[in-house]
């Protein structure tokens, strides 16, 4: 019998790896010909944590780097679910997700997979240059320029953050 994957990502992960204490929404998204199912469970986990449940494809938003698929992190502890395989989807393409939304709290979640190892920013760099032309066409319509932008904003605040000259902290 095949496995249902749901895949978490942001601050889920963040939660789930406890890089955080908390969280306002679980991001996650399912495969497979049970999602229906396995979304309408997490919606009532949600609505019992008073939490709000984002089911969202990263690559229904965004164009993914190659190699996402075998970028997933297994949970090291898939809590003995017998039909669901449970996995941190990619830490690049949620990290691309994430800038080219470009809020600060974003630019936080993208520091946390880096700070906690799990992306290295040189390799965020490489990837970039693959990923950034599909932008145009792929997606989200996202002008590759105005991600550019954003993801100097990220470069900007991880060297603020490096500086140890953080002026303004919101929780990671």
């Amino acid at each position: 019998e095949r496995k249902t994957h749901v895949f978490v990502y942001g601050e889920s992960t963040h939660v789930w790896e406890g890089w955080r204490d908390w969280t306002s929404q679980l991001n996650l998204f399912v495969d497979a010909d049970h999602a229906s199912v396995v979304v309408q469970l997490m919606d009532g986990i949600a609505k019992e944590l008073d939490i709000l449940v984002i089911n969202e494809s990263l690559g229904d938003v965004i164009p993914l780097p190659k190699g996402s698929e075998e970028r997933c992190i297994k949970f090291a502890d898939d809590a003995g679910f017998k039909h669901l395989a449970l996995q941190h989807f990619d830490p690049y393409s949620t990290a691309y997700r994430y800038i080219a939304r470009g809020d600060e709290p974003d630019y936080h979640l993208v520091l946390g997979y880096i700070q906690n190892g799990w992306i290295d920013s040189g390799e965020l760099e490489n990837k970039l240059t693959d990923l950034l032309p599909r932008f145009s066409f792929d997606t989200i319509q996202q002008d590759p320029a105005e991600f550019r932008r954003k993801y100097k904003g990220l470069k900007q605040m991880m060297g603020a953050i490096n500086a140890r000259n953080v002026h303004r902290s919101t929780p990671a």
